[in-house]
């Protein structure tokens, strides 16, 4: 049996599954409530946060807020995209649209090590991603390779299982916790959102003082994230 039919039988065991399904709906809804209001804010000509200018995404935000159309437009791409993944017949259009979308909100939050869309947009990566895999039957179609079906390798299309999957259920859990404690500690230091927020942070960082510079270097000065964070980690090195 070739890869192809054995992806072929593991997705058709897991199409038979209620609960997977049932699961597929949870994410299709929430990835679509969480592009409609910021979407919906962008094609308003809005503002998408009261962030300071003078903080690495607030810079980011507050330049793409003078784009003009560009900004309604990327606000009208999310909108679209969570209208089509809410309807069953265009959710995989709408999850291939949403997609590049969140992957890149994704990046610039890890980049910009902002905390409002560090921990989420990583988990709508990877309920997007479950997505794709949920609609592998239809979007295997387009794929660049020949693909072929063992018909005699798939379970019969007509039996369902209401089968709880408890590997899943607790493997997603744990990928839910390893995720979430890996953002959480992977830096040493956050601009956070404001500056009091900024300084909390600093009774236990490893050196309070070039901590509290840092801070002042990001929101008072509005210094670059890197520039900033390259004297907090000199200071460290006791240069």
């Amino acid at each position: 049996m070739n890869i192809s039919a054995t992806l072929d039988r593991l997705h058709a065991q897991v199409k038979q599954n209620i609960w997977f399904g049932r699961f597929a709906i949870f994410c299709r809804l929430a990835l679509a409530a969480g592009f409609i209001p910021s979407g919906l804010v962008k094609i308003m000509g809005e503002r998408f946060t009261s962030l300071s200018n003078n903080h690495p995404m607030g810079h980011y935000l507050e330049a793409l807020h003078h784009t003009g159309y560009y900004y309604t437009f990327i606000g009208i791409a999310q909108v679209t995209a969570a209208v089509l993944l809410l309807i069953p017949r265009t959710a995989l259009l709408g999850a291939l649209l949403y997609f590049p979308i969140i992957l890149n909100i994704c990046i610039l939050s890890l980049a910009v090590r902002f905390d409002g869309s560090l921990l989420s947009s990583p988990f709508m990566v990877l309920a997007n991603l479950y997505l794709l895999g949920w609609y592998y039957d239809r979007l295997k179609l387009i794929f660049p390779f020949k693909c072929t079906t063992i018909q005699q390798y798939l379970p019969p299309p007509s039996v369902t299982t209401r089968k709880f999957p408890t590997a899943f259920f607790f493997g997603s859990m744990a990928t839910v916790v390893l995720v979430g404690f890996f953002l959480t500690n992977i830096f040493d230091l956050k601009p956070r959102n404001t500056l009091s927020d900024c300084e909390k942070q600093c009774k236990g960082s490893a050196n309070p003082q070039a901590c509290l510079v840092f801070c002042d270097c990001i929101h008072q000065q509005g210094q670059d994230l890197d520039q900033c964070l390259g004297e907090y980690h000199k200071a460290l090195k006791g240069k």
